[in-house]
Protein backbone atom coordinates (compact mmCIF):
# COMPACT_ATOMS: atom_id res chain seq x y z
CA UNK A 1 0.00 0.00 0.00
CA UNK A 2 1.52 3.28 -1.16
CA UNK A 3 0.59 6.82 -0.28
CA UNK A 4 0.78 8.74 -3.55
CA UNK A 5 0.85 12.53 -3.84
CA UNK A 6 -0.26 14.39 -6.94
CA UNK A 7 0.93 18.00 -7.02
CA UNK A 8 0.03 20.41 -9.80
CA UNK A 9 0.57 24.13 -10.31
CA UNK A 10 -0.58 25.92 -13.43
CA UNK A 11 2.66 27.51 -14.69
CA UNK A 12 6.41 26.92 -14.69
CA UNK A 13 6.86 30.11 -12.66
CA UNK A 14 4.75 28.84 -9.76
CA UNK A 15 6.46 27.23 -6.80
CA UNK A 16 5.39 23.86 -5.37
CA UNK A 17 7.08 24.37 -1.97
CA UNK A 18 3.78 24.78 -0.08
CA UNK A 19 2.39 21.61 -1.64
CA UNK A 20 5.63 19.70 -1.04
CA UNK A 21 5.54 20.69 2.63
CA UNK A 22 1.93 19.51 2.98
CA UNK A 23 2.76 16.17 1.39
CA UNK A 24 5.81 15.67 3.64
CA UNK A 25 3.40 15.74 6.59
CA UNK A 26 1.31 13.04 4.89
CA UNK A 27 4.23 10.57 4.74
CA UNK A 28 3.84 9.97 1.03
CA UNK A 29 5.82 7.23 -0.69
CA UNK A 30 5.68 8.58 -4.24
CA UNK A 31 5.04 12.06 -5.63
CA UNK A 32 3.95 13.06 -9.12
CA UNK A 33 4.49 16.78 -9.77
CA UNK A 34 3.70 18.86 -12.82
CA UNK A 35 3.49 22.49 -13.83
CA UNK A 36 0.69 22.58 -16.39
CA UNK A 37 -2.86 23.86 -16.73
CA UNK A 38 -5.60 21.65 -15.32
CA UNK A 39 -7.98 22.46 -18.18
CA UNK A 40 -8.07 18.81 -19.23
CA UNK A 41 -6.86 15.43 -18.01
CA UNK A 42 -4.29 14.90 -20.76
CA UNK A 43 -1.39 15.65 -18.42
CA UNK A 44 1.74 13.45 -18.53
CA UNK A 45 2.32 13.13 -14.76
CA UNK A 46 -1.37 12.61 -14.06
CA UNK A 47 -1.44 9.76 -16.57
CA UNK A 48 1.77 8.28 -15.10
CA UNK A 49 0.21 8.43 -11.63
CA UNK A 50 -2.97 6.71 -12.83
CA UNK A 51 -0.85 3.92 -14.34
CA UNK A 52 1.23 3.62 -11.14
CA UNK A 53 -1.71 3.17 -8.73
CA UNK A 54 -2.25 -0.29 -7.27
CA UNK A 55 -4.95 -1.81 -5.08
CA UNK A 56 -4.82 -0.48 -1.52
CA UNK A 57 -3.01 2.76 -2.48
CA UNK A 58 -4.16 6.20 -1.42
CA UNK A 59 -3.97 9.20 -3.77
CA UNK A 60 -3.57 12.49 -1.92
CA UNK A 61 -4.06 15.99 -3.36
CA UNK A 62 -3.91 19.40 -1.72
CA UNK A 63 -7.30 20.34 -3.18
CA UNK A 64 -9.80 19.08 -5.76
CA UNK A 65 -8.72 21.92 -8.03
CA UNK A 66 -5.21 20.44 -8.26
CA UNK A 67 -6.61 17.21 -9.69
CA UNK A 68 -9.39 18.60 -11.91
CA UNK A 69 -10.95 21.89 -12.88
CA UNK A 70 -14.42 20.54 -13.58
CA UNK A 71 -16.73 18.39 -11.48
CA UNK A 72 -17.08 15.98 -14.40
CA UNK A 73 -13.29 15.50 -14.69
CA UNK A 74 -12.96 15.15 -10.91
CA UNK A 75 -15.60 12.42 -10.78
CA UNK A 76 -14.07 10.60 -13.76
CA UNK A 77 -10.59 10.65 -12.19
CA UNK A 78 -11.83 9.55 -8.76
CA UNK A 79 -13.73 6.73 -10.49
CA UNK A 80 -10.49 5.67 -12.24
CA UNK A 81 -8.66 5.73 -8.89
CA UNK A 82 -11.40 3.64 -7.26
CA UNK A 83 -11.37 1.31 -10.27
CA UNK A 84 -7.80 0.42 -9.35
CA UNK A 85 -8.87 -0.38 -5.78
CA UNK A 86 -7.33 2.81 -4.36
CA UNK A 87 -8.78 5.61 -2.25
CA UNK A 88 -8.72 9.38 -2.75
CA UNK A 89 -7.95 12.10 -0.19
CA UNK A 90 -8.29 15.86 -0.67
CA UNK A 91 -6.66 17.72 2.22
CA UNK A 92 -8.25 21.16 1.77
CA UNK A 93 -11.79 19.81 1.52
CA UNK A 94 -11.08 17.16 4.17
CA UNK A 95 -12.47 14.33 2.05
CA UNK A 96 -11.27 10.74 2.31
CA UNK A 97 -13.16 8.23 0.15
CA UNK A 98 -12.19 5.37 2.44
CA UNK A 99 -14.73 6.79 4.93
CA UNK A 100 -18.53 6.84 4.65
CA UNK A 101 -18.45 10.66 4.87
CA UNK A 102 -15.97 10.86 1.97
CA UNK A 103 -18.09 8.55 -0.15
CA UNK A 104 -21.13 10.70 0.64
CA UNK A 105 -19.29 13.83 -0.51
CA UNK A 106 -18.40 12.20 -3.83
CA UNK A 107 -22.02 11.09 -4.25
CA UNK A 108 -23.15 14.67 -3.62
CA UNK A 109 -20.64 15.94 -6.21
CA UNK A 110 -21.93 13.39 -8.73
CA UNK A 111 -25.49 14.54 -8.06
CA UNK A 112 -24.50 18.19 -8.49
CA UNK A 113 -22.72 17.41 -11.77
CA UNK A 114 -25.81 15.60 -13.06
CA UNK A 115 -27.99 18.53 -11.94
CA UNK A 116 -25.69 21.00 -13.76
CA UNK A 117 -25.87 18.94 -16.98
CA UNK A 118 -29.67 18.70 -16.83
CA UNK A 119 -30.01 22.43 -16.11
CA UNK A 120 -27.79 23.23 -19.08
CA UNK A 121 -29.83 20.98 -21.38
CA UNK A 122 -33.09 22.47 -20.11
CA UNK A 123 -31.86 26.05 -20.69
CA UNK A 124 -30.65 25.04 -24.14
CA UNK A 125 -34.03 23.49 -25.00
CA UNK A 126 -35.90 26.57 -23.72
CA UNK A 127 -33.59 28.86 -25.70
CA UNK A 128 -34.17 26.91 -28.90
CA UNK A 129 -37.96 26.95 -28.35
CA UNK A 130 -37.87 30.71 -27.81
CA UNK A 131 -35.71 31.23 -30.92
CA UNK A 132 -38.11 29.09 -32.97
CA UNK A 133 -41.04 31.28 -31.82
CA UNK A 134 -39.17 34.34 -33.08
CA UNK A 135 -38.26 32.53 -36.30
CA UNK A 136 -34.57 32.91 -35.49
CA UNK A 137 -33.80 29.19 -35.21
CA UNK A 138 -33.77 27.10 -38.33
CA UNK A 139 -31.90 24.04 -37.06
CA UNK A 140 -28.95 22.46 -38.77
CA UNK A 141 -28.58 22.98 -42.48
CA UNK A 142 -28.99 19.73 -44.38
CA UNK A 143 -25.82 18.25 -45.83
CA UNK A 144 -25.88 18.43 -49.61
CA UNK A 145 -24.09 15.80 -51.66
CA UNK A 146 -23.79 15.68 -55.41
CA UNK A 147 -26.20 12.95 -56.63
CA UNK A 148 -23.68 11.53 -59.10
CA UNK A 149 -20.98 11.32 -56.43
CA UNK A 150 -23.44 9.64 -54.03
CA UNK A 151 -24.42 7.08 -56.67
CA UNK A 152 -20.79 6.40 -57.65
CA UNK A 153 -19.57 5.95 -54.05
CA UNK A 154 -22.52 3.87 -52.79
CA UNK A 155 -22.38 1.66 -55.92
CA UNK A 156 -18.71 0.93 -55.21
CA UNK A 157 -19.57 0.18 -51.58
CA UNK A 158 -22.53 -2.09 -52.46
CA UNK A 159 -20.37 -3.95 -55.00
CA UNK A 160 -17.79 -4.62 -52.27
CA UNK A 161 -15.11 -2.54 -54.02
CA UNK A 162 -14.65 -0.30 -50.97
CA UNK A 163 -15.58 -0.35 -47.31
CA UNK A 164 -18.35 1.68 -45.73
CA UNK A 165 -15.70 3.67 -43.84
CA UNK A 166 -13.95 4.66 -47.08
CA UNK A 167 -17.29 5.51 -48.66
CA UNK A 168 -18.21 7.75 -45.71
CA UNK A 169 -14.82 9.47 -45.90
CA UNK A 170 -15.23 10.14 -49.64
CA UNK A 171 -18.70 11.58 -49.03
CA UNK A 172 -17.70 13.50 -45.89
CA UNK A 173 -20.43 11.86 -43.80
CA UNK A 174 -20.61 10.48 -40.29
CA UNK A 175 -21.88 6.87 -39.93
CA UNK A 176 -25.32 7.82 -38.63
CA UNK A 177 -25.94 10.29 -41.47
CA UNK A 178 -24.62 7.83 -44.06
CA UNK A 179 -26.76 4.91 -42.91
CA UNK A 180 -29.86 7.11 -42.52
CA UNK A 181 -29.45 8.21 -46.14
CA UNK A 182 -28.91 4.63 -47.31
CA UNK A 183 -32.04 3.54 -45.44
CA UNK A 184 -34.09 6.44 -46.82
CA UNK A 185 -32.91 5.61 -50.33
CA UNK A 186 -33.92 1.95 -49.89
CA UNK A 187 -37.36 3.00 -48.60
CA UNK A 188 -37.83 5.37 -51.55
CA UNK A 189 -36.97 2.61 -54.03
CA UNK A 190 -39.29 0.17 -52.28
CA UNK A 191 -36.46 -2.10 -51.09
Amino acid sequence: MARIAYIRVSTEEQNTARHDSMMDKQNVDKTFTEKVSGKNTARPELQRMLEYIREGDVVIVESYSRLARSTKDLLTLVEQIHGKGADFVSLKENVDTSTPQGKLMMTIFAGLAQFEREQLLQRQKEGIAEAKKRGAYKGRKPITIDKDKWKEETSAWRAGKQSAVVTMQHLGLKPRTFYNRVKAEECDSGG
